[in-house]
């Protein structure tokens, strides 16, 4: 054999050089198959992870601002309702209240009726009735818009009014809210819990 080939050793030579590449088409390809495809699938995989994180990032985002939002509006609600207390002292600030509403419109509270507790689940309702007198009617509006308007809220559950020769007379009923100590106390270290998470 030198350095040149014959046409029949060329042939041979090509015939089982085509086997050798046939041969890894055949095995080859399939493997390079499941490559390509695994490496497809881990792509896909990699996007839905991707996808589900920013998902979850937006999600945090709602479900923060929902958190802050609730807890605007339990802070506004705490600010309706009178601090916990007893019955006396619930009585004692709502009579206190309604009075100094009803000095700066000018009305005259001269009696007030014993007051209607209500207590149930934690809470403190009372219902007090209050009568009074006043020159000029228009002054009735003042006292009830101050009384829609006050925090902690003040519920007018009944208001009469009569003439009297050259005033006018008659009663209010309002209810105030409180919580009761024990149950607020409860609440408050549930609330620092959850803000603490």
């Amino acid at each position: 054999m030198g350095p040149f080939m014959t046409r029949r050793e060329k042939s041979i030579l090509y015939a089982g050089a085509a086997v050798v590449v046939l041969m890894v088409l055949v095995r080859g390809l399939p493997v390079a198959g499941e490559i390509y495809a695994e490496r497809k699938e881990n792509i896909a995989l990699i996007r839905d992870d991707i996808a589900r994180e920013q998902n979850l990032a937006a999600a945090t985002d709602e479900w923060r601002e929902r958190r802050d939002n609730i807890e605007n509006r339990l802070a506004q609600l705490e600010a309706q309702v009178f601090e916990p207390s007893t019955l006396p002292l619930l009585t004692a600030n709502l009579q206190r209240i309604v009075r100094q509403y009803a000095n700066d419109a000018s009305i005259s509270i001269t009696s007030t009726k014993l007051a209607e507790p209500l207590e149930t689940n934690g809470w403190l309702l009372v219902e007090q009735e209050l009568s009074f007198t006043m020159d000029n009617q228009s002054n009735s509006l003042g006292f009830l818009r101050r009384l829609e308007e006050s925090q902690p809220w003040l519920g007018v559950t009944s208001f009469t009014m009569r003439r009297n020769r050259n005033q006018y007379s008659g009663s209010v009923t309002v209810v105030g809210f409180s919580r009761t100590g024990s149950t607020e106390n409860t609440q408050m270290s549930q609330a620092a819990a959850v803000r603490s998470r």
